[in-house]
C-alpha cells in the first residue's frame, strides 16, 4: 500500500472525497491509498468465486459482494476486499459501507501479495464477525484459508493440494477447477 501525497483525512472527509473519485482508494489511519488495476486472471478468479458463492448462497440469509464495495474496520480503516460474504442484517440493507463480513477472500497478485498476507490480514482480524480469510493465488494455484477458532486463534488450512476451496464458516465448497476456470495452468517445472 503506497499512500497518496495529501494531508491526513478523517474517516468522514475520506468518505466524502472518495464519492467524487473515478478510481477506488483504500483508507488507513488518515492516509489514502490508490487501488491498482487488476490483471485478467485476477478478474477471472473474482468472477468465478462470486458466481459459485452466489449460486451456493441462493435462498440463504447471506450474500456475496465483490471488489467494488467498501468494508469499514473501526474508525480508521476502509478496504475494498476482492470478494466477501456477509450475513449481517445491517450489511444486507446498506448501500455503500459494510462492517460485518463473515468471509473475506483476497486474490493475490505479485504487487499485492505481501500486503494481503500481512497488513490486510491484521486489519481484517479486527472485524468481530469475520470467521474466515482466504488467499487465492492464480499464478501458483495456491489456496490458503485462515479460520478463527472458538478460542479466537486463527488456524491455517492449506487447500492447495486438494481439489476444493472450502469456506467452512458458511459451508461453501468450490472445486478448484471452477475457481481457476478460464486460466491457463502454470507451466510445469521438471524435478531432477
Amino acid at each position: 500500500m503506497n499512500a497518496l501525497t495529501q494531508p491526513k483525512l478523517s474517516l468522514e472527509a475520506y468518505l466524502a472525497w472518495e464519492e467524487g473519485q473515478a478510481e477506488k482508494h483504500e483508507f488507513y489511519r488518515g492516509e489514502v491509498f490508490a487501488m491498482v488495476g487488476a490483471r485478467r486472471v485476477h478478474g477471472r478468479v473474482v468472477g468465478n468465486l462470486v458466481r459459485e458463492f452466489g449460486t451456493s448462497l441462493k435462498g440463504s440469509p447471506c450474500q456475496v459482494f465483490h471488489e467494488g464495495m467498501k468494508v469499514q474496520i473501526g474508525d480508521d480503516t476502509v478496504l475494498y476486499p476482492d470478494v466477501f460474504v456477509t450475513c449481517d442484517e445491517a450489511d444486507l440493507v446498506t448501500d455503500r459501507i459494510f462492517t460485518a463480513p463473515t468471509l473475506v477472500v483476497e486474490v493475490l497478485s505479485p504487487s499485492t501479495q505481501a500486503c494481503d498476507r500481512s497488513q490486510k490480514f491484521a486489519l481484517y482480524r479486527r472485524i468481530p464477525a469475520l470467521r474466515e480469510y482466504i488467499l487465492v493465488d492464480p499464478d501458483t494455484r495456491r489456496v490458503e484459508g485462515f479460520r478463527r477458532g472458538s478460542d479466537g486463534l486463527w488456524v491455517l488450512h492449506d487447500m492447495s493440494d486438494g481439489d476444493t476451496l472450502e469456506a467452512a464458516c458458511l459451508g461453501l465448497r468450490v472445486p478448484l477447477a471452477e475457481v481457476f476456470a478460464g486460466i491457463e495452468p502454470p507451466p510445469q517445472t521438471e524435478v531432477a
